[in-house]
């Protein structure tokens, strides 16, 4: 179940993600060769037999990534192709929302998996508070009792439990941790260091149990706020990455996913659904940084033409994705490694 919750996931993120580029490519009329789910060599494709059909839709052997193959897109002329349908022909607007919605089709989806878990399960309040402080550790010893408001941890702003959560994870060296808390002011607590079969984990000794709000307005409210949770998450994680306080370490990839969604499936169907959210985000967000290769990166280029008022050379822009293509797929090679000797 495991692994058919993997693809499935996987396959439904890439999904959307590729059809936004290929129903924004469609509305332009943008002419697309291909549209195709999984990476390597085809092992299924269909294309109409009708007069005028163009797109070939196709399964390839890796359950990874996806592709929407553009006219235009590549260096090489196709002069079957009319100039006007080609992606390079269309205003730089269009050419924005093409490569845009692909990540914007998974925000989407994020939208409305967290809204429909919302109203089946209920909506977690967000508030940034503690629901329960044991008296047996150190929270309870610096005055922090149930129901009190954390404002800022390490002077970074908490808005929502799940910045709470995120800035104990990342504080969790066993070193002081300081609490703005409301009404209560600053207060500086060290985690008492526990270990259980040879883990060792730093405990403040609270608990996140948030109460449970049921309707649709509850749900609405929760969607947007669990998602700009997820946004600044992100944010705050690859700000880390860049700047050297978290490790290459602790990225993960499709071996490491794998072993989420194992783990999500034993926990219930809700948490297949929050993991769907997750990595809908994740995607997304990845996507739209401007790196070469990346949706984002082809956005930059769009965004640097119209600085400098005339189009860039095809030929070197096509040169500088296929070198950012060749170091993300070193980065895939090396964090999937990585994933597999955390296993032994």
């Amino acid at each position: 179940m495991t692994l058919i919750y993997f693809i499935l996931i996987l396959g439904a993120i890439v999904f959307v993600h590729e059809l936004g580029h290929f129903l924004f490519a469609k509305l332009f009329g943008v002419y697309v060769y291909e549209f195709s789910l999984g990476m390597g060599p085809k092992i299924w494709s269909w294309k109409s037999k009708k007069k005028g059909t163009e797109t070939e839709y196709s399964i390839r052997a890796l359950p990874i990534g996806g592709a929407v193959s553009l006219a235009g897109e590549e260096v090489e002329d196709d002069k079957k192709i009319p100039k006007d349908r080609k992606l390079q022909a269309k205003p730089a607007w269009q050419r924005f929302l093409i490569m845009f919605f692909g990540a914007g089709s998974n925000f989407i989806l994020a939208f409305i998996v967290l809204f429909m878990i919302a109203m089946i399960w209920g909506a977690p309040n967000m508030n940034p508070a503690f629901t329960k402080v044991d008296d047996k550790y150190p929270m309870y010893e610096a005055g922090i009792r149930s129901g009190d408001t954390v404002l800022a941890i390490n002077g970074d702003k908490t808005t929502t439990i799940d910045d709470v959560r995120l800035y104990l994870a990342l504080a969790s060296d066993g070193s002081a941790v300081e609490f703005e808390i409301k009404d209560k002011g600053t207060v500086k607590v060290t985690p008492v260091k526990e270990e259980e079969n040879d883990t060792v984990r730093y405990r403040f000794g609270v608990v996140f149990e948030p109460t449970i709000e049921k309707g649709f307005l509850a749900s609405i409210k929760y969607t947007f706020v669990k998602l700009g949770a997820m946004f600044k998450q992100m944010f705050v994680t690859f700000k880390l990455l860049f700047t050297g306080g978290l490790s290459m370490d602790n990225l993960g990839g499709p071996v490491a996913i794998y072993g989420v969604v194992g783990e999500s499936q034993k926990q219930g169907f809700d948490s297949i659904l929050m993991l769907v959210a997750l990595l809908c985000v994740n995607v997304g967000f990845i996507n739209l940084i401007p790196f070469p290769a990346f949706d984002g990166g082809r956005i930059l280029f769009i965004v640097i033409e119209k600085i400098k008022g005339s189009p860039i050379n095809a030929e070197t822009e096509n040169k500088i994705h296929t070198i950012g293509f060749i170091l993300l797929m070193i980065l895939i090679l090396y964090v999937t490694v990585n994933d597999i000797l955390k296993l032994f």
